[in-house]
């Protein structure tokens, strides 16, 4: 292809779990990472399971006493150290991305960057991560942070530099181990990562281990050397997690599925802007996003001017392979992906749903393989399926709407409540509207607006805990209370 980035993935040939600051040889069981787009195979990598979970968990364990005891200016320092060595390599990174799960390369390039972001971040605020302290009577008393211990952190595949940075940032800079499980549709990225933490951090500080959920995940999950539990993916499985952590009596964050409601009023001052931006919270990462704005609320006063609008913007989308430059969607992360997507599509038309765009497999040459989806956009009801359940693809329900409290309740009318958005030139509309909307994040007039610093976390499904900010580094340690007296107290109790 003419469009191909001149750089070299530096892709080996086989991978085994890192485990102690060293690769293992894969030897055992592999399952084959294949280019999401072509088919062509990408690398094998060793399907783990509990012995090398165990092994992780030892590593970790033996690492913490060391890696706790260092100051929070040294753990910043090599976060540092890390977010230049991801910098100088994420061409390349970005590149495995791309391959591995078959989304644009301008696409896995911004993940990389926010990830990037997300370790200077932590290495920024866990300076300031302070406990607290106050007088008493005869003395002071002082509660201080301290690390939780070994970390079991498990990632989904969608945005897999983002997930990681989430995980191991705060994890790391609270002063805490960690055995992290890549998913087994987007391990490359990660296990490459290794090579540049393995040049930073002590031995065992951090570990990946490579497998499914089934084994690896589980095995994870169910270890009793490991003192806190940390998940990304759907809620379903994130029941799971919480479980296996409610069995053992350890804490567990959770960040999970979504069903956003974008709202859009009938007093917007540019509806080609709001169409443009609506647009991109659905479609963005093809759909493949926790946090897309899946159910479009439109007044009924420029409902049907603005469907015209959101149909043609849909329609001009170009649908291309990962390394195309001037697509703006590509593919999914895999055919078992593709085809839930096309059966969603398939019941929402059942039940009834409008097919206003998309809808359709589409042929990208070159890239056969894979499975891209036209930008699908359908009028439908708040009730139905399409709307109640996260598809994961670029498939958008549009919802009419012309009574204020009637479209809060639908908005609010879902299992989940992870982000929202708005677009009003009205400030009331605005703040009132965000204030009773159940939702962790609420944008108003621009769609994932994320800055590091903001709290990023769910109401109701969609999750347990706040990542992104600076609360997430007490998800990651423990308080504990010290009381100092200058003098003992007299006698007073045996008499």
């Amino acid at each position: 292809m003419s469009n191909e980035p001149d750089i070299d993935p530096r892709i080996d040939s086989h991978y085994g779990a890192f485990i102690g600051g060293t690769f293992r040889p894969a030897n055992g069981p592999t399952f084959a990472a294949v280019n999401a787009a072509t088919g062509a195979h990408l690398a094998s990598i060793a399907r783990c399971g509990a012995a090398e979970i165990d092994d992780a968990v030892k590593a970790a364990r033996a690492a913490l006493p060391g890696w706790r005891a260092t100051s929070y200016e040294e753990r910043s320092a090599m976060l540092l150290k890390l977010a230049d060595a991801l910098a100088a390599d994420m061409p390349r990174l970005a590149l495995v991305d791309a391959l591995d799960i078959g989304r644009r390369l301008s696409e896995t390039t911004l993940d990389h960057m926010i990830a990037n972001a997300q370790y200077r971040y932590f290495a920024g605020a866990v300076l300031t991560h302070e406990g607290f302290g106050r007088p008493i009577p005869n003395g002071y008393m002082l509660a201080k942070r301290e690390p939780i211990g070994v970390c079991g952190q498990i990632i989904p595949w969608n945005v897999p530099a983002i997930m990681v940075a989430f995980k191991l940032a705060p994890a790391l800079a609270a002063g805490n181990t960690v055995v992290l499980k890549p998913d087994e549709n987007a391990s490359l990225s990660t296990l490459e990562l290794a090579r540049h933490i393995a040049a930073i951090f002590p031995p065992g500080v951090v570990n990946i281990v490579p497998g499914t959920g089934e084994e690896a995940g589980a095995a994870l999950t169910a270890h009793p050397g490991v003192n806190k539990l940390a998940f990304t993916g759907s809620s379903e499985v994130g029941r799971l997690v919480s479980v296996a952590g409610a069995q053992r009596l350890v804490p567990v964050s959770l960040e999970l599925g979504g069903k956003s409601p974008n709202i859009v009023f009938p007093d917007i001052e540019n509806i080609e802007a709001v169409v443009d931006n609506a647009v991109f919270a659905a479609m963005y990462c093809n759909g493949q996003s926790c946090l897309a704005g899946t159910r479009l609320f439109v007044h009924d006063a420029i409902y049907d001017r603005f469907l015209e609008q959101l149909a043609e913007a849909t329609r001009r989308l170009k649908v291309g392979g990962p390394l195309d430059g001037s697509a703006k969607l590509s593919g999914l992360v895999s055919e078992k992906q593709g085809r839930r997507v096309l059966d969603y599509i398939d019941i929402a038309k059942g039940e009834g749903a409008r097919l206003v765009a998309g809808g359709k497999r589409v042929a990208v040459e070159g890239s056969e393989y894979g499975h891209f989806i036209a930008p699908t956009v359908f009028e439908a009801s708040n009730s139905m399926r399409i709307a109640q359940e996260e598809v994961f693809g670029p498939v958008l329900s549009v919802i009419r709407w012309n009574d204020h409290e009637t479209m809060l309740r639908e908005a609010n009318d879902v299992r989940y409540g992870l982000a929202a958005g708005l677009y009003t030139s009205n400030l009331r509309n605005a703040m009132e509207t965000a204030d009773r909307l159940e939702a962790g994040s609420v944008w108003i007039n621009h769609y994932f607006n994320l800055a590091s610093g903001s709290p990023f976390g769910g109401f109701k499904e969609s999750g347990i805990g706040s990542e992104y900010c600076r609360e997430t580094l007490n998800m990651y340690s423990h308080l504990k209370a010290i009381t100092v007296q200058t003098q003992v107290n007299p006698p007073w109790f045996v008499g």
